[in-house]
């Protein structure tokens, strides 16, 4: 990431684990954020990069535009960077805290359900694709954790569709750490969770609106593109006869 790009981070913060309070001792700190790219570089022939992604430490950062598109698909990753708690939050900006203000906005049923069950649905998938429990300690670990986030998904996708808010530290960590347990030994232990959720879609109605009101989004990001606005000093020059 470029050092200009550097001083237009939006919003940024504390996520995963340690934002749910599934931590343990070792566990990463990821962090998500939003930045800016300079409006000047969005007009050339060869697009700033969209996102920005290291290791050791655990970062990512979307530019505003991609992380607006994801948003209102719905995706879990990035939404849930409007909705940490206030301690949890790193940089905060004044368009950062107007992107929480309309947060809301960015939310619709079905993209809510599909998204948060679609990734429970993977993450089913890849656990019971996996295997049997005779694997090594290592990914019997990494199992435990997708199952976890499995049950994570199903309840903060279920919050935010029938309340329209999503609360991101669990309730109850241990609960979480036993049905992580329960799916490393069993794959099939996570089926039930995965079917009772689906059900519990199916019967509620959702507070969240048919599909996300895209205008106060787009009138936010606008003001992104004029704040980020240099005007280039140099003069045109004269086409050569």
């Amino acid at each position: 990431m470029t050092a200009k790009n550097k001083n237009n981070i939006l919003l940024s913060g504390i996520v995963g684990s340690t934002a749910y309070g599934l931590a343990h001792e070792g566990s990463d700190v990821d962090r998500l954020g939003m930045f800016a790219a300079p409006t000047d570089d969005l007009h050339g022939l060869h697009p700033p990069k969209e996102s920005h992604v290291t290791t050791k430490p655990d970062s990512t950062l979307h530019e505003a535009a991609k992380w607006c598109r994801l948003a209102l698909r719905g995706n879990p990753t990035v939404t849930e960077l409007v909705w940490l708690p206030d301690e949890l939050y790193e940089v905060r900006t004044p368009l950062g805290d107007e992107l929480i203000g309309i947060r809301t906005t960015l939310l619709s049923a079905k993209r809510v359900r599909d998204a948060y069950l679609g990734y429970a649905t993977q993450q089913f998938k890849r656990l019971y694709d996996r295997g049997d429990s005779s694997f090594s300690a290592d990914t019997r670990k990494r199992t435990a954790k997708h199952a976890r986030h499995l049950r994570r998904l199903c309840h903060q996708g279920f919050e935010l569709y029938a309340t329209g808010r999503v609360s991101i530290r669990v309730e109850n960590p241990e609960e979480y750490h036993r049905f992580g347990e329960q799916v490393a030994a069993d794959a099939m232990a996570a089926l039930p969770l995965l079917k009772r959720y689906e059900a519990a879609f199916d019967e509620t109605r959702s507070a969240l609106p048919e599909q996300p009101d895209e205008a106060p989004v787009e009138a936010w990001l606008r003001r992104v593109r004029a704040h980020y606005y240099t005007p280039d000093p140099t003069p045109a020059r004269a086409p050569a006869r």
